[in-house]
């Protein structure tokens, strides 16, 4: 799963198609490419239509350029949608559920169940979309849950669809600062566990998906868990 800031590697051959392209080289036929994408109304199409709505724009030009790479898949579900690309994509992708679409059964414990990992081209580590995963799992005290009314295009219809999960456009708990997430990203990446380095003039990590999300979880609790509220 890749996060990138094309601006902060710099000039890159081919732009963001040719790091795309050297991203599957390195991945070879076995591999996977994945991003998260969410999805952008547009005034051609106003609701969730899977196959053709873009990606949402505040997460770069990476994520639109592999939600149309030939051969992608994407997921069904509208605010969580991610796209993917390779030997593991379809699999990624499939029965993305529409509630709670960051917890158990989506892309992100699919990412977890494959031994995957997610890299950091120069991205923010506050951005690291896999850290609602954890968030989900957590066992945390008042955890924000949203419910909104989405339009999805399903069978040809536009029906108006109710989804339910919990607060990702911030913290899930009020008490967690806005920085969170980078501060576990860079806790983590003490330990050891997560690999560093530079490409292109982009300070890079790579972070296996499993070890992240249980020091992810376990720190969270550590820190905001039940134990801690009562204090």
């Amino acid at each position: 799963m890749v996060h990138a800031s094309l601006r902060a590697i710099g000039e890159i051959e081919g732009g963001a198609e040719g790091l795309v392209r050297n991203l599957l080289r390195v991945l070879g036929n076995p591999g996977t490419l994945m991003a998260y994408v969410d999805f952008h109304p547009t005034a051609e199409i106003p609701y969730f239509d899977p196959p053709r709505s873009p990606a949402c724009p505040e997460y770069g030009v990476l994520a639109e350029i592999i939600r149309t790479w030939p051969g992608a898949k994407r997921s069904q579900n509208p605010g969580a949608s991610v796209a993917a690309i390779g030997a593991r994509a379809e699999w990624l992708c499939r029965n993305h559920p529409l509630n709670f679409g960051y917890g158990p059964k989506t892309p992100f414990a699919r990412l977890i169940d494959a031994e995957g990992g997610v890299l950091l081209l120069g991205s923010d580590p506050n951005n690291v979309t896999l850290l609602h995963h954890a968030e989900h799992l957590a066992k945390l005290p008042g955890k924000r849950i949203i419910k909104r009314t989405d339009k999805i295009l399903q069978d040809g219809g536009i029906c108006h669809v109710q989804i339910e999960e919990y607060d990702t456009s911030q913290p899930v708990i009020s008490a967690m600062p806005g920085d969170y997430f980078g501060r576990i990203v860079k806790a983590f990446l003490k330990t050891g566990l997560g690999k560093t380095g530079k490409v292109g003039n982009a300070d890079c990590a790579l972070l296996p998906a499993d070890a992240l999300v249980r020091f992810a979880v376990a720190m969270m609790e550590n820190e905001f868990g039940a134990a801690n509220s009562r204090k």
